[in-house]
């Protein structure tokens, strides 16, 4: 084994676990406050199903068996009962021969899992049933996430990221793309919110969701550079590409709301922070620092048009915008990867349209983009309509819960107790 290595990975896997208390956060704060509970439980519990079905079957089902299966791993490292001593002894390998304790890739993976299972929640918040997004995210992170994560990260013979070539550095497809694509399709299922249109729905703290974005930023740097897997140049390119393009977007979200709207606001720069963390995600390890700074400048104006006017135009009800930052974003993303990559720092050999002028690389982030879309939204259909069948007939909460509110609705508790006015 090799300390350094090791402590870097270690390192890397607790910054990407504390991503998703901070998501609670951010969400938490971005709700209402006879919701905030509820929306911040989801989160939390999202932690502990993925704790129970990645060790159980995730891990798997993703990375098990033999590598040549394009769609599945394999039914191998079933519980981990036959891998705990080999996950010991035996090692995961970087490109440098420097070797780690298999177990550290494992956490580091269900950590990945994690904070896009999060992510979900953020499209049906206040109006959808605990039990029901429990259950849902329960199957999905046995069956949707780690035959995603198979196809695009599953080495040779694997459907996205060897066959049809599509690079994805960190999770554009894995966990933005999917987690957006799967809270839109949820909270169509679930319906819009009562008053939704005709009422304002303001965050209740924004220093909670200042709060919950600086632990997103200062994870993300575990979940951009720890998939490096190594301690090397190409870690440390995608660290500073994570702080250009997620400073940049900043800057980019703040013109849009003085251009636009006439101030710049704290929860406008938290948005356009992630945005950017979301755009950079797929190319963090292939494109230039310059790059980095025009993908952050760039992702700000679509995200924003996607939360502000396509929501509005299309009339579907992303509570928390999980579809309009995270899939948006993580399209928007992959695209760029197909135009900026570094050749010499492709996965697959073909590099970026602007580098080689070949088209190549960019088809096949889109074809990459299309069947990750396609998948996760009919097994998202599929997998919705069960769960509802499940828990008879409707996956929201009654018109009485709505309105008093999901934290003493479905939790007997408030976030506010001694909190007396209107919400």
């Amino acid at each position: 084994m090799d300390s350094g290595t090791t402590t870097f990975m270690l390192m890397c896997t607790m910054l990407v676990l504390l991503m998703t208390p901070g998501l609670a956060f951010f969400y938490g704060g971005l709700s209402r406050r006879k919701n905030v509970g509820n929306t911040m439980i989801m989160v939390f519990a999202s932690i502990g199903i993925v704790a129970l079905t990645w060790s159980l079957c995730g891990w798997s089902f993703a990375y098990g068996g033999s590598q040549g299966n394009p769609v599945f791993g394999g039914f191998d490292q079933l519980f981990l009962l036959s891998s705990t001593t080999d996950m010991l002894i035996e090692a995961e390998q970087t490109t440098d021969g420097a070797t780690y304790p298999g177990f550290v890739d494992m956490v580091f993976q269900m950590a990945f899992c994690m904070i896009t299972t999060a992510i979900i929640t953020g499209g049906v918040a206040g109006r959808m049933k605990f039990g029901a997004i429990a259950a849902f995210l329960a199957v999905w992170t046995c069956t949707v996430y780690p035959i995603l994560a198979h196809m695009v990260w599953g080495g040779e013979g694997s459907l996205i990221g060897e066959m049809i070539g599509a690079l994805d550095f960190a999770g554009g497809d894995v966990v933005h793309i999917s987690s957006g694509m799967t809270a839109l399709i949820l909270c169509l299922m679930v319906g819009k919110r009562r008053g939704f249109g005709a009422m304002n729905y303001r965050p209740h703290n924004v220093p909670f969701v200042a709060l919950g974005a600086a632990l997103l930023w200062f994870g993300w740097f575990g979940f951009n550079a720890g998939s490096a897997f190594a301690p090397d140049g190409i870690a440390a390119l995608a660290l500073v590409n994570t702080v250009c393009a997620s400073g940049s977007a900043v800057v980019s979200w703040m013109v849009c709301e003085r251009i636009l709207v006439k101030k710049p606001t704290l929860i406008g720069a938290c948005t356009g922070l992630v945005a950017g963390l979301v755009v950079i995600t797929p190319s963090a390890g292939f494109v230039e620092p310059w790059a980095a700074l025009v993908m952050g400048v760039l992702v700000s104006p679509v995200c924003y048009f996607a939360i502000s006017h396509l929501k509005r135009a299309i009339g579907y009800d992303d509570a928390l915008d999980a579809f309009g930052c995270h899939c948006v974003g993580g399209i928007f993303g992959g695209i760029l990867t197909g135009i900026f990559c570094v050749p010499e720092l492709s996965w697959t050999g073909f590099g970026g349209l602007l580098y080689t002028g070949d088209p190549t690389l960019l088809g096949a982030q889109i074809l990459g983009i299309l069947v990750t879309v396609l998948f996760v939204g009919v097994c998202d259909v599929a997998l919705g309509l069960v769960v509802k069948a499940c828990f008879g007939g409707s996956l929201r909460v009654s018109a009485e819960a709505e309105a008093q509110g999901l934290d003493v609705a479905e939790h007997g508790e408030s976030a506010y107790p001694a909190y007396v006015g209107l919400d």
